[in-house]
């Protein structure tokens, strides 16, 4: 392979249909290693990656989504403590009214509102919608001819379904939702060149806005009520908005991960006749096999965090001011944690280890929600068809595959999926 100092990780074109040698070669000379396009610190080794998501404390969550781009507002150069300074710039920066990019206090009260929104009696609740939605989906997919495209008229529709539901979106809403959400084109950590917004969630903010000034002035006790009617830690009621941008970051997020998970497991399925009858002969085996698919294929390829103050990870000293990629599906292929990690298996021991969803106060909320949505999913994608293969029409044949990928840095996923199936 070229010289891994040539290859621009956040725009070769090349790298976003196979990271992984690049990544093995990144962390071989070093589990952090400074590339040398963007200035940004890639952290490759598990332990180290694990490390720095655990340790607020000298790490900001402030760049978390955009890393180098725009990058901070203001030099950084030579200062030993930039505490304040993140605290003085930080509502320049984009999505800062985001979770991800919060730090704590503020990310502890906020993220408390999530809590109240997802308690695990709503979540119980949701997975006889998750059920009904999926084979409504599947009626839909399951087209008369034998083929279809899984993400758009599937894995789309379901994921965004089950967060509407779960925030208590009303159904006669859900149609509106979906036209909105699925047509969006805009992709966070694009790699086209496209200009970061300060948030793309205006729909959202709109919407939900409007529901929990409703439900405030006129409680009803639906799942909407509880979320308007959720409080910071200390009891304190929170602003609407804060509400909202909880429920909107949790509608956005949650929903692209489920997509790309359910499309890489989709495509794995259909790639590997003997992996699909050993699913179909032992459902037990489908749970570990989605961790296995969060390992294998991390539908988020990685975050950011930037150092707050001088600070020693894996023996490598970073100063004040370090942009650092956390990036997670290089730590899930760690040799050093993973046997043999570039090999697909469903009943890897430590599958479930893996930082997909990532660790410490910004481990993702959402994550049972996910694994829930791609085990019942793919139960019933495996009950209601006999055999599943790839549209060699679309996508060429097996020792020529063409598979189109999501054109961002941050995630990991395809665009399309075309799938033959015989019904059941």
């Amino acid at each position: 392979m070229a010289d891994i100092d040539e290859r621009d990780f956040f725009t070769d074109s090349e790298l976003l249909v196979d990271p992984y040698a690049h990544m093995h070669a990144l962390r071989a000379e070093c589990p952090l290693r400074r590339e040398r396009h963007h200035d940004v610190v890639m952290v490759t080794g598990y332990d180290e990656v694990v490390a720095i998501y655990n340790d607020t404390e000298n790490f900001s969550s402030c760049t978390a989504v955009t890393g180098p781009f725009p990058g901070f507002p203001v030099p950084t150069d030579g200062l030993d403590d930039i505490t304040d300074l993140i605290a003085e710039h930080r509502d320049s920066l984009p999505f800062s009214d985001q979770l991800p990019t919060m730090d704590p206090p503020t990310h502890t009260a906020h993220r408390h509102l999530l809590s109240r929104m997802i308690t695990p009696k709503r979540l119980k609740e949701n997975e006889e919608f998750i059920s009904r939605i999926v084979d409504e989906q599947l009626d839909e997919a399951l087209s008369a001819d034998g083929r279809t495209e899984i993400i758009s008229k599937f894995a789309g529709p379901v994921a965004l379904l089950v967060v509407a539901d779960l925030l208590g979106v009303p159904e006669e809403d859900h149609a509106e939702f979906r036209e909105h959400m699925l047509g969006m084109k805009e992709a966070v950590g694009s790699t086209k060149g496209e200009s970061l917004g300060h948030s793309p969630l205006e729909y959202l903010y709109e919407k939900f806005g409007g529901y929990i000034a409703d439900r405030r002035a006129n409680p009803t006790g639906d799942v909407l009520t509880g979320v308007a009617e959720a409080t910071f830690p200390d009891g304190s009621t929170p602003e609407v908005i804060d509400a909202v941008r909880v429920a909107s970051n949790l509608f956005a997020a949650g929903g692209e991960t489920t997509v790309r998970l359910l499309s890489t497991a989709v495509m794995l399925i259909a790639e590997d006749a003997d992996l699909q009858a050993r699913l179909r002969a032992d459902r037990d085996l489908v749970p570990n096999f989605v961790e296995e698919c969060l390992r294998y294929e991390s539908p988020v390829r990685g975050d950011f965090r930037l150092s707050k103050v001088p600070v020693t990870v894996g023996g490598v000293d970073l100063p004040a001011g370090t942009t650092v990629m956390l990036v997670n599906a290089a730590a899930n292929r760690d040799p050093a944690k993973y046997e043999d990690p570039d090999t697909f298996d469903p009943e890897r021991a430590n599958a479930r280890t893996h930082v997909t969803f990532g660790r410490g106060a910004h481990s993702c909320p959402g994550a049972p929600l996910a694994r829930t949505e791609a085990v019942v999913s793919l139960n019933r994608l495996l009950d209601r068809t006999s055999n599943i293969s790839i549209d060699e029409e679309q996508h060429g044949p097996a020792d020529a595959r063409r598979y189109s990928y999501v054109p961002t840095f941050i995630l990991r996923g395809l665009t399309r999926l075309h799938i033959e199936f015989t019904p059941a």
